[in-house]
């Protein structure tokens, strides 16, 4: 379903990956709440792919489309890692083309290879040869120096000639020198016309949007501006800060009729996976990060954010502790769907 949406270049709605945040948990929850989202892995750097804990690293069990995002830079490392990703069970692999923190400038992989769009493409070249499913790539517009429409248009030609699948863009150039990932985040300007501008010389081609959008509706409108309307866009910490959102995205991206899932029913089964998390030696606080802004703006939500980050400390936490929390905020909650 999910290769058949991509290839026609029908809407897809996407979670971002977000190193240190969408990790296997993460997934699990926000996959309750939406069925078809996109959803992406934190970055997984090749040469942990093939040497580390690969059932660890790449365990993927949460249903619908999930895409694995890879870093590096060597050709060969990131086909024989995405060969990897393909055995577990992922519906796309994506090349990180755009984060810009200091660890990976390290490694000779994210934003900076913007300033190597030849090797980007022989990097999808590789992997595309390597793998049946589809290869993205997710970049920003430029770099430091860089003229952003110049760097983002070559950089398309590169790996589109390459064989890529569809490319992710994050509406802003990354400042390497300057500025810190945090800040990377929000001081360059966005310009979201520069993406649609790529789009019309790219009209056989997936391009989706990345950063800064707020919300669904904001999502949605950035996507079917006119002219350049666009084939997708990726929610980042929109979505993760304010998850609650994503229980409207299968209705209002992909038309489902189904049922909005209930807060008491997504708080039994997240309940019911902490149980099974801790059950097979994991932590309570793994799973309840994740959910600490489920109710955010709402009475009660002060006490959640309470019980999730500071009570599960305690020695025999487990997943009755989420319940308990629920207690704190559920009328507030019925209050506000009646």
């Amino acid at each position: 379903m999910y290769h058949k949406l991509l290839k026609n270049k029908e809407k897809i709605f996407a979670i971002a990956p977000m190193m240190d945040w969408t990790d296997r948990h993460c997934r699990y929850f926000h996959r309750q709440m939406t069925r078809h989202a996109l959803l992406y892995t934190e970055m997984v750097v090749a040469d942990a792919a093939i040497h580390g804990d690969r059932d660890y690293l790449l365990k993927n069990d949460v249903g619908g489309p999930v895409a694995l995002q890879l870093g590096g830079s060597d050709p060969a490392k990131l086909a024989e890692a995405a060969r990897i990703g393909e055995g577990y069970g992922y519906d796309e692999i994506n090349l990180n083309v755009g984060c810009p923190s200091d660890r990976v400038q390290s490694g000779t992989f994210g934003a900076c290879l913007m300033l190597e769009p030849q090797l980007v493409g022989r990097c999808v070249a590789a992997m595309k040869q390597a793998v049946a499913i589809p290869i993205t790539v997710k970049c920003r517009l430029g770099v430091d120096s860089q003229e952003p429409g110049e760097a983002l248009n070559t950089l398309a030609r590169d790996v589109f000639a390459a064989g890529c699948d569809g490319l992710w863009v994050h509406a802003r150039k990354a400042w390497l020198d300057g500025l810190s990932p945090k800040q990377n985040r929000d001081v360059p300007p966005l310009d979201y016309g520069m993406v649609r501008q790529l789009k019309l010389a790219n009209m056989n081609k997936f391009i989706g949007l990345n950063g800064g959008l707020e919300n669904l509706s904001h999502a949605m409108a950035e996507m079917t501006r006119e002219p350049g309307q666009l084939d997708g866009v990726m929610l980042g910490r929109a979505a993760y800060q304010r998850p609650a959102t994503l229980r409207d995205v299968d209705r209002q991206f992909y038309g489902s009729k189904a049922c909005v899932i209930s807060f008491d029913a997504l708080i039994d089964n997240m309940a019911n996976y902490a149980d099974w998390h801790i059950a097979n030696g994991g932590y309570l606080g793994h799973v309840t990060r994740h959910m600490i802004g489920l109710f955010q703006g709402l009475p009660g939500a002060r006490r959640w954010r309470q019980m999730l980050s500071i009570e599960v400390q305690r020695e025999g936490a487990n997943g009755e502790l989420i319940r308990q929390a629920y207690r704190q905020v559920r009328g507030a909650v019925a209050m506000d769907a009646a």
